[in-house]
């Protein structure tokens, strides 16, 4: 009678009380999956779900809408952003790739490196004085850790004013690094990130200095794959 009064033919009511019902049926569907995958999935993956359980495809900017109109877009985290030099210590390259220095204890470096172990890995932290490529420090241990690095600093009394280089890890831009320099007045020098090139000269060509320090280290090194941990470490 109604459908008389508003000249509606029954087929269009029909079809659009048809598709008024499957569109609740999508939509409480879409509600489901975002609940139970806990807001994780994109619309995308969401229509992806749901046209396994239709024959009929319902296309992704449908699902889209649905998705929108009731806040039930995908729950992004936030992501993890590192400030520039906080609260990391970091210094400026005093160097320039300049490895030159005109007396003894004037330029240091430090760097770690590992050492194959059986089936782990040893590390050393060493000081090379560039001067004449004496390794003037090291200390080998099992953890990479800033106890390694500190630990090798307090070997040696440095002369005040001293430039130390290294790269910017994280043992070097360190809090605990940079008060330790700082009270045995130590110039920190550090390389550009991602720049190997102004890294100072390699450790392993210290080898061919003539020193009583670099002959017990290579030998040490030379000896390695024959000692027991405890006796590389100590």
């Amino acid at each position: 009678m109604i459908l008389e009064v508003l000249n509606i033919p029954k087929s269009t009511y029909y079809r659009w009380k048809n598709k008024t019902h499957k569109n609740d049926t999508v939509t409480q569907k879409v509600i489901k999956l975002c609940k139970a995958n806990h807001y994780t999935y994109g619309y995308r993956k969401i229509t992806a779900l749901i046209n396994q359980c239709y024959t009929s495809p319902i296309n992704h900017k449908r699902v889209q809408r649905m998705m929108q109109k009731h806040h039930l877009n995908c729950r992004v985290r936030p992501k993890k952003t590192t400030r520039i030099g906080k609260p990391y210590y970091k210094t400026d390259n005093l160097l320039q790739r300049q490895f030159k220095a005109s007396c003894p204890m004037e330029v240091l470096t430090t760097d770690i490196t590992y050492l194959p172990f059986g089936h782990s890995m040893l590390y050393l932290s060493s000081i090379m004085d560039i001067y004449n490529g004496e390794i003037v420090a090291y200390k080998i241990d099992d953890k990479q850790d800033q106890s390694l690095v500190n630990d090798t600093l307090n070997q040696i009394d440095i002369p005040e004013g001293c430039i130390l280089h290294s790269d910017q890890g994280s043992v070097y831009t360190s809090y605990a690094y940079y008060q330790l320099c700082e009270e045995k007045v130590i110039i920190r020098s550090m390389s550009r990130k991602g720049t190997p090139a102004d890294n100072a000269p390699s450790i392993p060509g210290a080898f061919a200095v003539s020193s009583p320090t670099n002959f017990a280290f290579s030998n040490i090194l030379v000896r390695l794959p024959f000692l027991s941990l405890s006796q590389s470490i100590s």
